[in-house]
């Protein structure tokens, strides 16, 4: 459910920048789910989680995955694990607008031109 929610913030912010072919999209959008940049979203914003809200990532993160990451590390991929599943906790319990506010803070880092990616890489 988490991987769905972030997903969806994530095109929306890519579909802000402007008109972009299918596969721009996409490309873009990877930029915010990949599990490496996933994984430096959760460490923007657990200096402001609740403690519930950490709890909640950190059974996310900790919890065994029989997958192993390709295009990570293995604890890029857990922290990645733990957004997820913080963003679909919260979404489950109908807090769209924490969700809005961490999903702001994980923004918030922008480039010289005012535009943003998860991976720090200009659009």
């Amino acid at each position: 459910m988490g991987d769905a929610v972030y997903e969806i913030l994530a095109r929306r912010e890519v579909c802000r920048s402007g008109k972009l072919t299918a596969g721009e999209l996409h490309r873009q959008t990877i930029r915010y789910v990949s599990a490496p940049a996933q994984a430096r979203a959760a460490e923007k914003i657990r200096p402001h989680l609740t403690g519930e809200e950490d709890a909640v990532y950190r059974r996310g993160r900790n919890a065994h995955s029989h997958a192993a990451p390709r295009a990570a590390t293995e604890a890029e991929y857990h922290a990645a694990s733990g957004l997820e599943a913080l963003f679909g906790w919260l979404y489950l319990r109908g807090q769209n607008g924490r969700i809005e506010e961490l999903f702001a803070i994980i923004l918030e880092e922008n480039d010289a031109s005012g535009r943003h990616t998860a991976d720090g890489a200009a659009p």
